[in-house]
């Protein structure tokens, strides 16, 4: 009898835990620093917030490609974005902001590493919380078989 209790619990403990996150990757290529702010800082953070206020989580993965790199760069003068001159004004409080997604909200970061090289990008290059992925559609195709819902951020 005790073991049918303690499988009972363990199937509900399951089925609770599924029902009460939820997942999400962005497929992230704008090179529109508006539309980054607005569909990624902003929106990951108030997306946060909705679930936990229904006491659930929100798993969020960021796939970085297309003209995104420069978002995730170490310092953008030093790169072929030296002459964005909105993302060189603003990037110091930029990177901050980015670096909080990781830290303080879980957001995980996936670079594609094909995109990356031909920018003229190494993993020196870039930020130390971006993980490098072979290319894009790898990271796209798992996060997916896995259940994240996909959102795409392009400039189109």
């Amino acid at each position: 009898m005790k073991k049918l209790v303690l499988v009972l619990l363990s199937a509900c403990t399951l089925l609770l835990a599924e029902s009460t996150s939820s997942k999400v990757v962005y497929d992230l290529t704008t090179q529109n620093q508006k539309a980054f702010e607005r569909k990624i800082l902003k929106a990951i953070v108030a997306n946060k917030a909705y679930y936990e206020s229904k006491l659930k989580e929100l798993d969020v993965t960021v796939v970085i490609h297309g003209g995104a790199y420069r978002y995730f760069t170490v310092d953008p003068s030093t790169t072929e974005y030296k002459t964005d001159k909105t993302l060189l004004a603003t990037y110091s409080e930029l990177k901050k902001r980015i670096k909080v997604m990781s830290d303080t909200y879980d957001v995980e970061f996936m670079m594609c590493e094909v995109g990356m090289l031909k920018h003229g990008l190494k993993a020196k290059d870039i930020v130390p919380y971006v993980k490098i992925i072979p290319n894009s559609t790898i990271g796209l195709i798992d996060r997916q078989n896995e259940g994240y819902a996909y959102i795409p951020v392009g400039d189109k």
